[in-house]
């Protein structure tokens, strides 16, 4: 028997580093402050791993010789100071999975994006015969996919909790997609702290890696000026790699092109997507007409600007996934018509005056959802006339149909993380399509 494993926290993450871990012959004690879901407790009673919910039993933790923490759990935890586990080393589930990981791993992290990039990457690599696995904030945890599967590659989607407490993880190629403020009540209201987060995806990078990053993006090309970077450098853009309708990519020397039309999915976010999911199948020797041909088959991310329905005329969009102020940006951006927007949540620190333009030029009336909504509209009060308050789905989408008019739009983008009424954003944006049908 190998050492005593502690994993904390029993969701998606935790439950996976726990199978992992029992699978390769670890003690493994896994405890949950709150209440572990019955399909994750039915994993770990098969698995015969022990358990506890509900608490920390600090007697459980004797001769503990490493701590998965789950990525929800903060560094500032209070258990974190207790002195039995005081010096004991601290990784994610990340970290554990990479040191029995035999893929080549594709690794996106950003504050935008993330999903839709693996999710394309994914699709390309998938449509061209690979054997590929996607795994991390999407899908599976990376701990289950690498315990039941032997993929030769693996696309991971990566939050700054995930890459918070990494140590050796390394990948093949790294991808930022861009970087704005959020989840800065986690880094102590400090935008750098998450940056720093986010660029140990290429921490233990080398000559033979490639980041793959937006030059468009004024942080990360501030950041690639002062790091001292090792991997092959390869950017997109917007700004030069496009011309006349056709994007334009060349790596190594040989050039990709594709006319923005035959994309399935639009928008200027939508285009930086594909722009690095082609940049990284490029990287990969990926055929020019499988790029292009997945490119343009690609179906749209659920919860990521889905049309829901048109009702009377009325658009009825779901942009659930949105839970910070750039992502509501893109969506408001996107609007081409008069939109009545439904915003709220668990404030992570934004700041809203960034959107003032774009609702004043889109927005015609807002719906909060959250339980604390006071700094939304203390901020759009001045400019807004219409700012409703409400705190069920279904409440808020019968308020919208009544606000809306022929060719408008209603857009649940809530800028905000969901935890305060649902249980995560597929819940708020299943609760909003479920609404939506039964206007």
């Amino acid at each position: 028997m190998k050492n005593k494993i502690l994993i904390l926290g029993g969701g998606e993450s935790g439950i996976g580093a726990a199978y992992l871990a029992s699978k390769k012959g670890y003690e493994v004690f896994l405890s949950d402050y709150g209440e572990i879901k019955d399909q994750f407790k039915k994993i770990l009673k098969e698995n015969n791993i022990d358990f506890e919910e509900g608490g920390h039993t600090l007697s459980k933790f004797s001769n503990i010789s490493e701590i998965i923490k789950s990525p929800g759990i903060s560094n500032d935890a209070k258990i974190f100071s207790s002195q039995i586990l005081k010096n004991v080393p601290v990784i994610s589930e990340i970290e554990f999975a990479s040191r029995f990981n035999r893929s080549v791993i594709i690794a996106v992290t950003g504050s935008n994006g993330k999903t839709t990039t693996c999710s394309l990457i994914y699709h390309i690599l998938k449509n061209s015969g690979l054997n590929v696995g996607l795994a991390g904030n999407i899908g599976n945890s990376f701990s289950f996919l690498i315990a039941d599967h032997d993929f030769e590659y693996v696309v991971l989607e990566l939050s700054s909790f995930q890459l918070d407490d990494v140590l050796d993880f390394e990948s093949y190629i790294s991808v930022i997609t861009n970087l704005s403020p959020d989840h800065l009540e986690r880094y102590n209201h400090n935008f750098q702290e998450y940056v720093d987060s986010k660029f140990k995806i290429i921490s233990n990078h080398s000559s033979r890696n490639y980041f793959v990053f937006n030059y468009d993006d004024q942080k990360i090309n501030q950041e690639i000026k002062i790091r001292e970077i090792k991997s092959k450098k390869i950017s997109f853009s917007l700004k030069n790699n496009i011309n006349n309708n056709l994007i334009n990519i060349n790596v190594n020397n040989n050039n990709l092109m594709i006319p923005l039309e035959n994309l399935s999915l639009k928008g200027s976010h939508n285009i930086q997507n594909s722009l690095a999911a082609a940049t990284v199948a490029k990287i990969l020797n990926i055929s020019d007409n499988n790029i292009r041909e997945s490119l343009g088959n690609f179906k749209a991310i659920e919860h990521r600007l889905e049309h829901v329905l048109t009702i009377q005329k009325v658009k009825y969009i779901n942009d659930s996934k949105a839970t910070n102020i750039n992502a509501v940006y893109y969506a408001l951006d996107s609007m081409k018509s008069s939109t009545v927007w439904i915003v709220g949540g668990v404030d992570k620190g934004n700041n809203y005056d960034d959107l003032i333009p774009l609702v004043r030029e889109k927005v015609k009336s807002i719906i909060c959802i959250g339980i604390d909504n006071s700094k939304i509209i203390k901020t759009f009060n001045p400019f807004i006339e219409n700012i409703v308050e409400c705190t069920k789905m279904e409440n808020a989408v019968k308020i919208a149909y009544r606000f809306a008019k022929p060719k408008d739009n209603v857009l649940l983008s809530p800028a905000c993380s969901s935890f305060d009424l649902y249980d995560n954003y597929e819940d708020r944006g299943t609760q909003f399509k479920n609404a939506v049908r039964k206007l």
